[in-house]
């Protein structure tokens, strides 16, 4: 086997020497996204008849696949074998849920024991040394973990779960090809329980059902016959990650889960010849005189997840790596979980309302009433959430929603290229069942994922400190508002200080400040605290576009700074100042993305966790010391969702920032352009509904 093909994957789509694929299930025709996935991976999908040099293509060992043998056995043409990767897509196959990887072997077949793979051969001969991708591999490891991804995702991490201390016993689908190319049948099924009860007389054994089983797709092995006193069913949809943590030992014949297992601590007792058996990570009933190798975890990761597979990147259309598989993969699962209930909306503007039905309308659409008692009652008696944006979250709405679960939704920190004030449609939002992160007078959800984590693995780290390294280079900011911006003239040796000019009448300013609660004395502050310095002072883009509450006119403002920095591009000031100084500003948080001192006059978000010098007081809950890794992780990556109107679908936020950067975003309809100017207009009549 030639180790080079499984050095690194090629990720660039329209491969020049295409190999024509001859297929003979409509599978192949019909599904866009294996198609798609095959034509990005060089094979060009035919029907016919193969000729010289051409392959033929079957799906695994499905009853479909003997055709396409047949005819490669009668042309003398190899084969190459499809099948899904061990990451998958949120629902089962049989629901219609699209692949985010592929497994094409031209050997053999990864679950055929009978016969080596491609597979097969790398855990056999390849070094599985690399320093990288090992890492890459204990990397991945943790975050499919952390973030409970399994081949199929249709469960609530959250759900209940057994009392830890059981034996698990793996079913799988009746008459599944992994079960019998695996050289097992249904009484290795029953020798696995028979051994698992003769080996733990006295602990409870719980029967993990198959998701396709559970979803009335498929039988299984097991069934109610086989419980007892001892033994039971379990069908409920939970983590697999948290059900194999609280095992005492796991039992499987072939199953998927049995690979995760091992990757929990596990030594999984196997009674078939699965892939992952016959490496000394597992107790094989039936060993396989083949493999003699001994392997850690890391290298059989590697091989099964990283140099293995062929993963796609569908938001980009492309071929990646298995860390953007797992990011795109992450985003879907998420906007499923998380909305299952479906969601009743409240207090939302009606330009908003499609791009919120985006966000979050996937599963179940969201019902709009504005009306706070009619949106209660709709969301209590269809078990629905409640949402709201998050500025009309006043005490009255709140005392009206009572217990119904209240969702405060606000804007992410990468929101857009344009003012939200000018319509333009955020790439990313905010969903927030505590509170708000703007809003210091109680806990918010961010808050509680940045004590969750104040310190990163090695794998986190790394992919937070790209991201921000994407974002600073790109220049990146909330709105994105590049403009030519001139230095002034700075004297060598001083300080030099920017202040970012706020909205006066934002929330974040009426509830996270006390004493400086006005641009105006935001700067006289500020040059009391540094009468030596050199002060830019910004305004904020929506009070210079004459759409909100805080304009200072030019000449009062250099009563206290040096120079007014008008129509500027703020991202370009940061690159050369010292110190931000601000009430409650998101420019602060940039400008620690930047490695630049920040003093907060308020308390913003980022405020109080030893990361800023803090002129006000900060909430004492704010009690723990988290890296500004830590801080970017929760604000950038844990706490918003991100939508991709390129391609309409949930993403990461590595595809935003490249969306943000490249520019390659949809521009805004020229309605949206006429409502923003109207909008732009009746701003300056707001005192006339805002008294």
């Amino acid at each position: 086997m030639p180790e080079a093909r499984y050095a690194a994957k090629d990720t660039n789509a329209g491969s020049e020497e295409a190999r024509r694929l001859y297929v003979y299930n409509g599978g192949f025709l019909t599904q866009g996204r294996i198609r798609r996935i095959l034509s990005l991976a060089g094979y060009d999908i035919k029907i016919g008849t193969p000729g010289a040099g051409d392959l033929v293509g079957v799906w695994g060992k499905s009853p479909t696949s003997p055709r396409g043998e047949k005819v490669a056995q009668h042309f003398d043409s190899p084969v190459l074998r499809v099948e899904d990767a061990f990451l998958r897509s949120v629902l089962p196959g049989r629901s219609g849920s699209e692949p985010i990887g592929l497994l094409l072997d031209e050997k053999g077949v990864h679950f055929d024991s009978s016969a080596p793979s491609d597979l097969e051969e790398i855990l056999k001969h390849h070094p599985l040394d690399d320093a990288a991708i090992l890492n890459r591999a204990r990397g991945a490891m943790e975050r499919i973990r952390k973030a409970h991804l399994s081949k199929y995702n249709n469960f609530d991490p959250a759900a209940p779960l057994p009392d830890p201390g059981y034996v698990l016993v793996l079913d799988q689908t009746r008459g599944d090809a992994s079960v019998t190319y695996s050289g097992a049948d249904s009484n290795s099924f029953k020798e696995m329980l028979t051994t698992a009860r003769l080996e733990h007389p006295n602990t409870p054994i719980l029967i993990k059902s198959h998701p396709e089983t559970g979803a009335g797709y498929r039988e299984g092995y097991f069934g109610p016959q086989d419980e007892n006193d001892q033994v039971r069913l379990f069908t409920d949809p939970v983590s697999p990650h948290a059900l194999l943590e609280g095992a005492n030992a796991v039992y499987t014949v072939s199953s998927t889960l049995g690979f995760e297992a091992i990757f929990t601590g596990h030594k999984p007792r196997v009674f078939g010849q699965p892939c992952y058996a016959g490496w000394g990570l597992t107790d094989d009933e039936h060993p396989l005189d083949r493999r003699q190798r001994e392997l850690t975890r890391a290298q059989l990761f590697a091989a099964v997840m990283i140099l293995y597979p062929t993963w796609y990147d569908p938001a980009n259309d492309r071929l990646c790596e298995l860390e953007d598989a797992i990011g795109a993969l992450e985003a879907e699962v998420r906007q499923w979980r998380e909305d299952q209930q479906g969601y009743t909306a409240m207090a939302m503007r009606s330009w908003k309302r499609g791009h919120l039905q985006k966000f979050f309308g996937a599963q179940k659409a969201v019902r709009f009433d504005d009306r706070p008692r009619r949106a209660t009652t709709m969301a209590r008696q269809q078990d629905r959430k409640l949402m709201i944006w998050a500025g009309y979250a006043k005490e009255e709405i709140r005392n009206i929603a009572g217990d119904t679960s209240l969702i405060r939704v606000e804007d992410g920190f990468l929101r857009s290229r344009g003012l939200g004030a000018d319509l333009i449609p955020p790439l990313s939002l905010v969903a927030d069942d505590l509170g708000i992160y703007y809003d210091p007078t109680r806990e918010c959800r961010l808050e509680t994922l940045i004590h969750a984590r104040p310190r990163l693995s090695d794998a986190e780290t790394t992919r937070i400190e790209r991201l921000i390294h994407k974002i600073t280079d790109g220049g990146l900011s909330k709105y994105n508002l590049s403009k030519e911006t001139a230095l002034p003239d700075i004297p060598e040796g001083r300080k030099l200080v920017l202040v970012p000019g706020q909205v006066e009448d934002d929330a974040s300013i009426r509830l996270g400040t006390t004493d400086v609660t006005t641009n105006r004395a935001l700067l006289e502050a500020t040059r009391a605290l540094y009468p030596d310095a050199v002060i830019l002072y910004k305004p904020h883009p929506d009070c210079e576009a004459g759409l909100r509450k805080g304009g200072i006119s030019a000449e009062e403002a250099l009563t206290w700074v040096d120079h007014v920095m008008e129509d500027a591009d703020a991202m370009a000031l940061l690159d050369h100042v010292d110190v931000v100084s601000t009430m409650t500003s998101l420019m602060g948080f940039e400008a620690l993305l930047r490695g630049r001192k920040v003093t907060c006059f308020g308390a913003p978000f980022y405020a109080g966790w030893g990361l800023t010098k803090d002129m006000s007081d900060t909430p004492a809950r704010r009690d723990c010391y988290p890296t500004l890794p830590a801080l970017a992780h929760a604000a950038l990556i844990d706490y918003p969702r991100y939508f991709d109107p390129k391609s309409g679908r949930p993403v990461p936020a590595e595809v935003v920032v490249e969306r943000l950067v490249s520019g390659d975003i949809p521009a805004p309809s020229r309605h949206n352009r006429m409502v923003a100017k109207l909008q732009g207009w009746f701003a300056g009549y707001s005192w006339i509904w805002r008294r």
